[in-house]
């Protein structure tokens, strides 16, 4: 029996090593590494979507409110999201790319001691003591200079988010704790991270996330390109239709222990499973597009499309609206219509009452 896995069994470990049993908030985002954050409620955020799958009893929401107490971060990794404490010292003290003038330098300054003297502060409070107008944001509109510098006082190390207030970030001073490890070494625990959270990948996806991490970790970007050249070199992997696949050591893709259950879920936008939209369509065999932004007239899935997985596969896709306590669901499915399975019917039923529990409201 040949010892290299198939697509299939790569569908299979890939689903299974992601979704492993529901336990703590904690213990979760220590398992995933990391939880890409994003505002948009449709009908949830992309953090309390990716999170219900993996934590026991969880409730949209509970990210944000058991936040303070827990030993995570909000930072940038490959983007930004949510992280373990501990994962920090191996991007800071991190150099941003553009150097600030002395104006900028000035105006940081002065936010610091005004946050070190009044502890955690709003971003109003911040605002009303040192008014520094408008600016330029990275999208090329305008937005509030205040709000602009806090944030890049919070990637460079200065601030941390201590909490929210109705999803606005609240900041206080921080020295990040040191790490003894040489740049290389860091760059190549970065890099590990990545791999666990993701595999198995494609060698160029894994190219992709080296290349986000350097917004992570711009200091250490020279680093990550030797650490790449050497995971290529010695990860486990193997060659399926022209693409190379790697994935962590010690893992074995063939194993029974992969075996899908019948469940369905709806996956967020940025659910491990999904975000790789390389590694996406090379295992399901269809493109997932995020639409959000794209203008209503010219999208095919719909605002924030769920992707539907059942079993190991991915079939199709959910627009799931919550309004006035009312939950609608509208489906789209690649082969053009829904399996004729009872099986599917149970379960998705089962899937629509979880997301009702999920966001407490009553499901229509």
């Amino acid at each position: 029996m040949s010892r290299i896995p198939s697509l299939d069994d790569l569908r299979r470990y890939a689903v299974a090593r992601t979704l492993f049993a529901p336990t703590t908030l904690g213990r979760a985002i220590g398992r995933l590494g990391f939880v890409q954050a994003d505002p948009i409620r449709a009908p949830a955020r992309a953090q309390d979507l990716t999170l219900r799958h993996r934590v026991k009893d969880y409730r949209a929401g509970d990210l944000e409110r058991r936040y303070p107490k827990l030993p995570i971060e909000e930072d940038f990794f490959v983007n930004y999201g949510f992280l373990p404490r501990e994962h920090l010292a191996l991007m800071h003290p991190r150099t941003a790319h553009r150097v600030w003038d002395a104006a900028t330098r000035r105006r940081a300054a002065d936010v610091l001691a005004f946050i070190r003297e009044h502890g955690p502060s709003h971003p109003k409070a911040v605002q009303a003591a040192f008014d520094h107008g408008r600016t330029t944001n990275y999208w090329g509109g305008s937005s509030n200079a205040t709000t602009h510098l806090l944030d890049g006082m919070h990637y460079r190390g200065m601030l941390r988010v201590v909490r929210r207030e109705a999803g606005i970030r609240v900041y206080d001073v921080v020295t990040h704790a040191g790490d003894e490890r040489s740049p290389q070494q860091k760059a190549q625990a970065l890099l590990e991270l990545v791999v666990a959270k993701y595999a198995p990948l494609p060698s160029r996806s894994l190219g992709q996330l080296a290349y986000h991490l350097g917004g992570g970790a711009p200091q250490l970007e020279p680093e990550l390109k030797r650490a790449l050249a050497a995971a290529r070199a010695s990860l486990p992997q193997a060659s399926i239709d022209g693409v190379t696949w790697l994935w962590t050591p010690g893992e074995n893709p063939k194993s029974v222990r992969h075996e899908p259950d019948e469940g369905i879920r709806l996956l967020a936008p940025f659910d491990p499973i999904v975000w790789d939209r390389l590694r996406f369509e090379l295992l399901w065999g269809w493109a997932y597009r995020f639409e959000a932004y794209t203008p209503a007239p010219k999208r095919k899935l719909g605002y924030y499309a769920l992707p539907l997985l059942w079993r190991d596969r991915v079939i199709g896709w959910a627009n799931i609206t919550a309004k006035h306590g009312v939950e609608k669901a509208g489906f789209g499915y690649v082969s053009g219509r829904a399996p004729r399975d009872a099986a599917f019917r149970r379960e998705l039923g089962a899937e629509l009452e979880r997301m009702h529990g999920f966001l407490g409201h009553d499901t229509e």
